[in-house]
């Protein structure tokens, strides 16, 4: 069975893919936190403001097979001209993606990306693969598409990853877990200023907004 917290239609908001048209498959559950804020203090990725716990978002269920879940997310997909795209992502979705739900995907007609913090063996068949690493968090993850980190975080800063086969190399402001969605975040602000300007003297480097925010869309 496969827990999805939500899934909707929109624009991807980050990274080498930003702008693309996009279903965002979240699912459920996180090897790095509970999602629970009672858990937050001791969690090794203590900055998350994504809500990842239960079933109950827009869209969201579980889904007894992967062909059940492949026919939610195309049912959220436009009759419209345009290659099928969907981003798994969580919580932490290699938690639950494998090869049939990727196969279902592909059956399906939809490119497959994955948003992965990279503690975990992604399965064959990723189309577009992400690797956010968090903390001191092993990552076993050799290879990907891009590497996108937030930052700053002073046990996952960019010298670790300099070696990192990636295609790409992007920072992403981090911004405060408590910020209200649309309010000014010095926090973010702040971080923002400073991975600038990390990008400046670190040209390999490329900085990532979060435009989904921005511009005020899921």
């Amino acid at each position: 069975m496969y827990k999805v917290k939500e899934a909707f239609y929109t624009l991807q908001g980050e990274g080498a893919q930003a702008g693309r048209a996009a279903v965002f498959c979240r699912f459920s559950k996180c090897n790095l936190w509970t999602g629970r804020e009672k858990d937050r203090a001791a969690a090794v990725c203590n900055f998350c403001d994504t809500d990842f716990v239960g079933t109950d978002g827009q869209n969201g269920g579980a889904f007894e097979t992967a062909e059940a879940l492949a026919d939610h997310i195309r049912s959220l997909w436009p009759d419209a001209p345009g290659k099928p795209y969907v981003v798994c992502t969580g919580g932490e979705p290699l938690l639950q993606l494998d090869e049939t739900l990727i196969e279902a995907f592909h059956q399906a007609g939809f490119e497959v990306g994955v948003e992965t913090n990279g503690t975990l063996p992604a399965p064959a068949g990723i189309d577009w693969l992400c690797v956010s690493p968090k903390a001191d968090a092993p990552v076993v993850i050799e290879a990907c598409d891009e590497l996108k980190l937030v930052y700053p975080q002073p046990k996952a800063m960019p010298e670790r990853f300099v070696h990192f086969n990636a295609r790409h190399f992007f920072l992403s402001p981090m911004a405060s877990p408590s910020a209200p969605d649309g309010s000014t975040d010095p926090v973010k602000q702040s971080n923002t200023r400073k991975a600038t300007d990390y990008c400046l003297a670190n040209p390999r480097w490329r900085l990532t907004l979060q435009m989904h925010k921005i511009i005020g869309i899921d």
